[in-house]
């Protein structure tokens, strides 16, 4: 992909800017000081601005050598050093409790304003180096366990991103056989939900007529995609994978007329904006687009993972009281054990039976600590407003979709009629929206035995 003529423009100008600001900086600072302590401290403190896209050039470059152990102790020194004055925040504080007025509030505000953020904003003036800033969050979210001083860091890090990556500066791409090798193939590697194996699987899931991939980009991340979501244009909404990805339908154009869009895979691509929801906007705007290129589209539905429910069901069968789990589904459910039950010729149905309700049970009455769904897939499109529409035996029978869901799959079907009210009854309530082919799966629990679900920790949604 070639850079617009601004931005290759802008880049080299910041490059110029950065290389002729080295003879502004400070003596300490030049030749082969390579203290990223100094240069953080040299950066919240210099005005000029071309010494200090210098500096944040020279304190990426630097930060680039450092070691993990490193890289931890420099985090923990911006945590610990580049913070708000106490004694400022302790007076301003003071003086606008003994005299409240727009003035004394506006010297409060800058009092506590976090340096931290300023020093991020600084570093941001390097060429490149919102790239870079995101790869730093990436470090440092592998350093967050056992360590609550960096979660400071983290915090002023992610108000800055979410402003950088604020909807408005997003950019929607269709992703073809004809987009750039490159990034075709960060494509193969950022697929997080069935994974693409090699160009060839890639080309037939986007070179048949009747696939659509498109992608979130960022003026900052020109080739670097951020969320990208796979749809297949159907006839009818689809129960399984197998069906979406069948090989046989290498050089086939589908159907003339699609009537269905089904988003099979959504995948986001950088970890260091983890936290940072692009999904909603993906699907939303997707929908848009498909809709007016394709005016008889009428249903917009998901074939989604539930990649919490194995582990949920083996932590019910492990409590009798946990869960509408009768003697005989134990029975059936003992099957699961053996990875290649998948494979026997006839299909139990006692088995079938015993997982589709317990699937029905996790999804609409299994609640996370936080009372919302277990399932972080499930709180995503419940999120967006979408309806559990339906629960697929044999979904995915995967390695991956054994071992997750035990092929469990679902639709989620996004109503543009129904949204927003599924949207505020979930946000409001919690409320699972489902259809009742859903809700008919449920069964009464058996005597003697509790309904209540067990509480898990609320999953992560990103």
């Amino acid at each position: 992909m070639d850079l617009p003529l601004n931005v290759s423009f802008l880049q080299e100008l910041l490059n110029t800017v950065a290389e002729r600001g080295r003879q502004f900086l400070p003596a300490s600072l030049r030749g082969d000081n390579d203290d990223i302590t100094d240069l953080a401290q040299a950066l919240v403190s210099v005005r000029g601005e071309a010494s200090g896209v210098a500096i944040a050039r020279h304190t990426l470059d630097t930060y680039r050598g450092l070691s993990t152990s490193e890289r931890r102790n420099f985090f923990r020194f911006l945590a610990t050093t580049i913070k708000p004055d106490d004694a400022l925040v302790r007076g301003a504080a003071e003086a606008y409790l003994a005299n409240s007025g727009t003035d004394t509030l506006s010297r409060l505000q800058e009092a506590v304003e976090s340096p931290l953020q300023e020093f991020f904003r600084r570093l941001n003036l390097a060429p490149g180096a919102t790239a870079e800033i995101v790869a730093m969050r990436r470090d440092l979210l592998t350093m967050l366990t056992g360590e609550p001083l960096l979660d400071t860091v983290d915090n002023d890090l992610m108000h800055l991103l979410h402003s950088w990556f604020n909807r408005g500066f997003l950019v929607l791409r269709r992703i073809d056989w004809q987009t750039p090798a490159a990034i075709l193939e960060k494509i193969i590697r950022y697929e997080a939900v069935h994974e693409i194996q090699g160009f060839e699987d890639l080309r037939r899931r986007l070179d048949p007529t009747d696939r659509r991939c498109f992608a979130f980009f960022h003026p900052s991340l020109v080739d670097e995609p951020l969320i990208f979501v796979e749809v297949a244009l159907t006839d009818d909404v689809p129960h399984s994978i197998q069906s979406v990805l069948n090989e046989e339908r290498k050089g086939v154009g589908g159907s003339p007329t699609p009537t269905v869009a089904a988003f099979y895979s959504i995948s986001n691509c950088q970890e260091g904006l983890k936290g940072i929801s692009f999904g909603n906007f993906l699907i939303k705007q997707v929908v848009e687009e498909l809709a007016r290129e394709q005016p008889q589209l009428k249903t917009f539905v998901t074939l989604s993972p539930v990649p919490g429910f194995a582990r949920w069901l083996s932590s019910v069968l492990a409590d009798d009281t946990a869960a509408t789990v009768s003697d005989r589904d134990r029975v059936a459910l003992q099957v699961l054990a053996d990875p290649g039950w998948v494979e026997e010729p006839e299909e139990d149905e006692g088995l079938k039976d015993a997982v589709l309700a317990l699937a029905a049970h996790y999804f609409l009455i299994a609640k996370a600590r936080d009372g919302r769904p277990v399932d972080p897939v499930a709180r995503f499109h419940l999120g967006n407003g979408a309806r559990l529409e339906r629960i697929n035996w044999q979904g995915d029978v995967s390695e991956k979709g054994l071992r997750e869901s035990h092929g469990v799959m679902v639709n989620y079907r996004y109503d543009l009629k129904e949204i927003e009210k599924n949207h505020e009854a979930y946000a409001n309530g919690a409320t699972v929206v489902a259809a009742r082919s859903v809700r008919q799966l449920l069964r009464a629990s058996p005597k003697g035995k509790s309904k209540a679900p067990i509480a898990l920790p609320a999953p992560s949604e990103d």
